[in-house]
């Protein structure tokens, strides 16, 4: 059993305060851009992760597709984000061990909560999104701690050779 993320897309865009400044340029970019931090917070947790936007705000946007393992969902003509959530919800509840549900939507929790999902408001998934990224880097961090040289990718032999001619040029 897995653990999945349901991530109500233009809640948490209205919600973020880099999303929302963002959104004022271009909702494109703000789109994007949560995509792209939910694709990094997907590979760090290995949750399964879905977004769900609103196809009416979105011009000839495609109706499902993925960005690495982040699924992005549009609701159908007629459809709100909320009603796709629910049904996400009620067609996986029976498969994964949790099902979590990121709105700041109050009834949109509620009946997900009803359904039986779990709840993450909009201020705790950035919270949480904000911790792993900063467990990515302190991890990279302690990988390659020193500067990335050419020196220190040469065998020992070479880079004496290197070193040779270097000095011959300065005498």
């Amino acid at each position: 059993m897995r653990e999945v993320l349901i991530v109500d897309g233009y809640n948490i865009i209205g919600s973020w305060p880099a999303l929302v400044e963002l959104k004022n340029e271009s909702l494109e970019l703000a789109r994007d851009q949560l995509v792209g931090m939910l694709k990094e917070f997907q590979s760090f947790t290995g949750m399964q992760v879905i977004v769900v936007f609103d196809a009416h705000m979105s011009s000839g946007a495609r109706k499902e597709y993925k960005v690495g393992n982040v699924q992005v969902v549009f609701s159908k003509e007629g459809e709100t984000a909320d009603e796709r959530i629910e049904r996400i919800v009620y067609e996986m509840e029976k498969r994964a061990a949790h099902i979590y549900v990121a709105t700041s939507d109050q009834v949109e929790q509620q009946i997900t909560f009803g359904e039986g999902a779990l709840r993450i408001s909009a201020r705790e998934l950035e919270r949480r999104v904000k911790e792993a990224r900063k467990s990515v880097r302190k991890a990279v961090r302690k990988l390659n701690p020193s500067r990335n040289t050419l020196a220190d990718q040469l065998d020992g032999r070479i880079a004496e050779i290197f070193e040779k001619w270097r000095r011959k040029d300065t005498d």
